[in-house]
């Protein structure tokens, strides 16, 4: 078995997809758009090939299609275009972000037991724990999940059980080590009852936690996992299917939304898109200059 496969199995994906003989030429796509080009050259007085002339010349000289090496320019990385304005939701949680207390700022030790001690909000009433953070605090990937979800409240770790052996599976065909190339926090630490949304003040009352976190880990690309989490750090109530794909940028670091683990749980055809989300990051890292 090809390491590819292995890869790919590993990650509960089907057989690579592979193209039959002709299909790229045939597809009904690339017909449309030689017509729409060919009917463009005639409105330009143009003359535009024979079919015959265009095959020939996609025959002598093949367009390649592969990955970009060491001595190709790299492609453009898709960028987000700006944001519309903030719908009432996005801006309740701005303004209660605004209004919370200002932070002073803690060594890493300090932070943690700050957080471990917080009762600034009324999840502290229900949890059982709080949840910090799990991985290298010096790592260069800082993946930022929703909030703990039963089993995190319990064990005080975020993304444990099955969707967290889905997460090391698939850092794991990117080459990363959950504890030493990155590091994993949420932006709640405490998890909502019955794992509802949390509350604009809620949000408000963790933000600051989560801003040091950046502060001290200075990462060189941050990976959003979950509709809450993307929607919180980017201020929008825009879908996951419409952030994703994009790069963002969260206090001027790159930023890259995909899906939560537990919700590929669910859905397993997503998890191909998943996987593009990750080949995307490993992709911004690069370019950003990390190793």
């Amino acid at each position: 078995m090809s390491r590819n496969s292995l890869l790919q199995q590993t990650m509960g994906l089907g057989p690579a997809w592979q193209p039959r003989d002709s299909w790229f030429e045939q597809h009904p796509a690339i017909l449309l758009q030689a017509k729409i080009a060919a009917d463009a050259a005639t409105d330009a007085g143009i003359t535009p090939a024979s079919p015959q002339a265009m095959q020939d010349a996609m025959d002598a000289e093949p367009i390649a299609i592969q990955l970009a090496t060491a001595d190709a320019a790299p492609a453009p990385l898709p960028v987000m275009p700006p944001s519309p304005e903030p719908s009432p939701l996005a801006a309740s949680v701005a303004t209660a972000i605004v209004q919370a207390r200002p932070e002073q700022t803690l060594d890493w030790p300090q932070l943690e037991r700050q957080v471990a001690d917080c009762q600034r909000c009324r999840l502290c009433e229900t949890r059982t724990q709080t949840v910090f953070g799990r991985g290298n605090p010096k790592a260069r990937w800082l993946l930022i999940g929703e909030a703990p979800g039963e089993q995190e409240d319990r064990q005080g770790l975020p993304f444990v059980g099955k969707a967290g052996q889905l997460l090391d599976n698939m850092l794991a065909a990117t080459g990363l080590d959950r504890e030493q190339d990155v590091y994993i926090a949420n932006v709640l630490k405490c998890r909502p009852p019955g794992n509802r949304n949390p509350a604009p003040d809620e949000i408000a009352a963790c933000h600051g936690y989560l801003q040091q976190q950046i502060h001290h880990i200075q990462p060189t690309l941050i990976l959003a996992l979950g509709r809450f989490a993307a929607q919180t750090l980017l201020q929008t109530e825009e879908s996951i299917g419409r952030l994703r794909g994009q790069v963002h940028r969260y206090q001027d670091v790159p930023m890259v939304v995909s899906y939560h683990p537990a919700y590929l749980l669910r859905n397993q055809p997503d998890k191909a898109k998943a996987w593009q989300d990750l080949l995307l990051a490993k992709r911004v890292f690069e370019q950003a200059g990390g190793n």
